[in-house]
């Protein structure tokens, strides 16, 4: 089959690779329908995080059931699956209470390499959700948006306890930070102020429910959060990005007694006691746990009541993977889709 190989910061190369096969009877084996490329996929590429040999790439993935290892109870053989970006067995303490990305058992699906044409599926039945029949081309962009960056964006506004009567800031404009200002709107969510300096995603962040948009970043962004918020800050900050830049932002814009969730992947992020123990606010996030959330999502994007889908703005064949790689580095896309 072909999939994509990272080698070295900025080599992305589309090869052969062995076909899956079923190694645990818990196992599952998909062939993608659609595939993508994740804001994280840009840190190894880019040498921030550093490589040991060429890596397999991708953790997102929507496709159709071709195999079931012997164990597998919940899908079958035919059925269109949508999966986490965390396998998870479901069944173990820490899935039970609602944290499957911090299942005891977890394999982070980027080490099994889901920019592929085919890829198994460790823990099927905790991992994967069958789609309640086989969707149309049209729906396919948002199912796949379901498998990490929709539930991403999910999890930090629930995180942040978004809801009605709240206003929300979203740091971060990015898929995931898109994602959210979608969830908080769906959650019910008054006011939701989207932190954007870039046209086509404030665009596309009014879509979801953005009410109003900052432009600066920095001191300057949380001044102006205060700005629109009375001198106080905003009810919840999602902070979708993972800078240390990012995350004193979305702190400084929460208001004493607000609720941060974030979950852009931290890299190299040092809290101030001091700023901490005076902001009086609450953090909370890590990987998203989007199994958990799967089926309301699903339901939501079946019944057409939400289009996360939107938030693929270049679509290429596996094959040009490089080429998609490149366009998010420089911003020309948002998000892309990779059809295997």
């Amino acid at each position: 089959m072909r999939g994509a190989v990272l080698y070295a910061p900025g080599d992305v190369r589309v090869e052969d690779r062995q076909d899956p096969a079923i190694i645990a009877p818990t196992d599952a084996i998909i062939r993608l329908s659609a595939t993508c490329i994740c804001g994280s996929d840009l840190w190894p590429y880019r040498g921030v995080e550093k490589l040991d040999g060429p890596a397999v790439m991708g953790h997102e993935y929507v496709g159709v059931v071709e195999e079931v290892g012997s164990e597998v109870t919940t899908v079958r053989p035919g059925q269109f699956v949508v999966g986490s970006f965390v396998a998870a067995d479901g069944t173990c303490e820490i899935c039970r209470s609602g944290y499957p990305s911090s299942c005891v058992h977890r394999v982070f699906m980027n080490e099994v390499g889901t920019q592929s044409e085919r890829a198994r599926i460790p823990l099927a039945d905790g991992t994967l959700m069958a789609t309640p029949g086989m969707p149309g081309a049209e729906l396919i962009p948002s199912l796949l948006a379901a498998s990490d960056v929709l539930g991403t964006g999910w999890f930090g506004a629930v995180a942040a306890q978004a809801g009605p009567g709240k206003t929300v800031a979203v740091v971060g404009d990015g898929a995931v930070g898109l994602m959210a200002v979608l969830a908080a709107k769906q959650l019910g969510t008054e006011r939701i102020i989207a932190m954007s300096r870039h046209e086509t995603r404030q665009k596309l962040a009014r879509e979801f429910g953005a009410t109003d948009i900052v432009t600066e970043r920095g001191d300057n962004g949380v001044a102006q959060i205060k700005d629109l918020t009375g001198g106080l800050g905003a009810h919840s900050v999602v902070e979708a990005v993972g800078t240390q830049e990012s995350m004193r932002q979305a702190i400084g814009s929460a208001r004493p007694g607000g609720h941060v969730g974030f979950v852009g992947v931290n890299h190299d992020v040092a809290l101030s006691g001091d700023e901490l123990f005076f902001a009086q606010v609450s953090l909370f996030g890590g990987p998203a746990p989007v199994r958990r959330f799967l089926p309301e999502l699903i339901e939501l994007i079946w019944e057409r009541k939400i289009d996360p889908g939107k938030v693929f703005d270049l679509t290429l064949p596996l094959d040009r993977a490089a080429e998609g790689y490149q366009a998010m580095d420089e911003r020309r896309a948002i998000k892309v889709l990779l059809q295997p």
